[in-house]
């Protein structure tokens, strides 16, 4: 409990320390590392707690963007635009979780991979309402640019904090315990009576609640959307390499693996944009190979330690 509270302190210092001192790069990174955990534990009810591989988020984080950018435009209040644009994609999600989620395996993760591109040919001909490939306007914020750094940072971080939270309530309910218990062995669950369907919907829906609130966030900060941008796919590429990195199954995990994986693209994929899809394969492999738990794995044994027990100190 104390450390919680700890890191709960420590959390709202840097967020005070950030609104108070730092520039409006600064405050960018914040807000993108919120949305990166934001998605990455939205992922992980799905894809860590059941074991479903989903390749929906890029799906889910642009209908919740167009959501959240045609109600602005229509004149919605921008807090009421966002919490409704979660709510048409959980709506759509539970849908779509009863249509896909008796596949498994590979399957499941095809049929969850189309969606977007589904999406997105829908929004590039529906021009009369999304503007098709011309992309669609969000009104913008009033006050400076640096007022509407800080709303926005405020404002992802905020949804970051319930996503982590929820997370957390999710994996000490009965909810979790039958996700655990789907993810261990989905036959073994439905022959003690857990209800695995309504189990991975429900689990696919709060997930899909999450992203889509953060996808319309996401229109209102950069207050212009297009379909190549929104419904890109490395937007379900990526939370799935962040919980890798932090640990897939795991509470904090998703966490650390956003704060590691914007560290990445910031020092070495902003610099090398012709090779970012290059790095982002190989990253999968090399963790999927040597560190399947994640850079929790290194906890208690230490970085060296680990090298030398997984390459050894010297080949005999």
């Amino acid at each position: 409990m104390l450390v919680r509270i700890g890191i709960g302190l420590a959390f709202v210092t840097a967020a005070a320390a950030l609104l108070a001192f730092g520039d409006n790069y600064v405050l960018r990174l914040a807000t993108t590392v919120a949305m990166y955990a934001t998605l990455a534990v939205a992922w992980n009810i799905v894809g860590g707690f059941s074991g479903y591989p989903s390749f929906a988020t890029a799906a889910f984080f642009g209908l919740g963007a167009y959501a959240g950018g045609l109600a602005s435009v229509a004149g919605a209040p921008i807090v009421g635009a966002w919490i409704g644009a979660g709510l048409i994609t959980a709506v759509f999600a539970t849908l779509l979780g009863f249509a896909i989620l008796h596949l498994r395996g590979h399957y499941f993760a095809i049929g969850s991979l189309v969606v977007a591109d589904v999406l997105r040919e829908v929004t590039n001909s529906w021009v009369s309402l999304t503007g098709g490939g011309m992309g669609l306007n969000v009104p913008l914020l009033g006050g400076s640019t640096g007022t509407q750094a800080k709303i926005f940072f405020v404002a992802m971080a905020l949804v970051a904090v319930v996503a982590v939270l929820v997370s957390l309530w999710i994996d000490r309910s009965r909810l979790g315990v039958a996700l655990r218990c789907i993810e261990q062995n989905e036959d073994a669950a439905q022959v003690i009576g857990v209800d695995t369907r309504r189990a991975k919907v429900a689990g696919f829906a709060v997930s899909s609640l999450l992203t889509g609130i953060a996808g319309a966030i996401y229109a209102s900060w950069v207050s212009y959307i297009d379909p190549s941008d929104v419904f890109d796919i490395s937007l379900s590429v990526k939370p799935i390499i962040m919980a890798l990195l932090g640990g897939v199954g795991t509470l904090a995990g998703p966490v650390i693996g956003a704060f590691a994986f914007l560290g990445l693209e910031e020092l070495i994929w902003r610099n090398s944009l012709e090779f970012h899809a290059g790095f982002l394969g190989i990253l999968v492999v090399l963790l999927v190979l040597f560190l399947p738990g994640g850079l929790g794995a290194l906890r208690g044994k230490g970085a060296v330690s680990w090298i030398l027990g997984r390459f050894g100190r010297s080949r005999k």
